[in-house]
């Protein structure tokens, strides 16, 4: 079982990358097999290609959206590691979650997310994109303040986000092991 922890921000001084590194750290020791996956190490074009995605046949034109589509359609599901942007999902994620269709189709995703409001209107709005592609979003979630666990600019998770990652880790691993049956 492969899983993609995707870090979806791509800004210059983005604090995502330690909460990506948290999650990718509580992982290890689990029977799944968990990978980070870094949205901005793939330098995708913005999406202004005429095919649609999903009808493409994973033959994409650019080589960052072929490599994409490769890290993407290698794992069985996903946990996505998102900041709140304008109370909603930040514009490059979304731009990455567009450029495919298949390689996200009916699989399962967790949501970890952080912002001024801790990240849940992200959350919310991920939840019904990725209905689009028919995928099992769990419901266990983690989400974080960057006002109240962030400390002298050090992410600070309060007492209850490791058993809160736990249940998500776990939720994502069963609904997983359920669609590999």
């Amino acid at each position: 079982m492969q899983i993609g922890i995707i870090l979806g921000s791509v800004r210059d001084g983005r604090v995502g990358e330690e909460v990506a590194q948290w999650v990718a750290q509580r992982a290890e020791g689990r029977a799944a097999t968990y990978e980070l996956i870094d949205l901005k190490s793939f330098n995708l074009p913005v999406l202004t290609w005429e095919t649609v995605p999903g009808a493409a046949k994973k033959q994409y034109e650019h080589d960052p959206v072929k490599e994409w589509s490769r890290a993407i359609d290698a794992c069985d599901g996903y946990i996505f590691v998102t900041p709140e942007y304008n109370h909603s999902v930040p514009g490059a994620f979304k731009n990455a979650v567009d450029w495919l269709g298949p390689e996200w189709n009916a699989k399962t995703v967790g949501l970890v997310s952080y912002g001024a409001e801790s990240g849940v209107r992200a959350v919310e709005h991920w939840r019904q994109i990725m209905a689009n592609f028919s995928m099992m979003v769990v419901r266990p979630q983690v989400s974080m303040s960057t006002f109240l666990e962030w400390e002298d600019d050090a992410f600070s998770p309060n007492e209850r986000r490791p058993k809160e990652l736990d249940n998500l880790f776990e939720a994502v691993e069963k609904s997983i092991g359920q669609q590999l049956l």
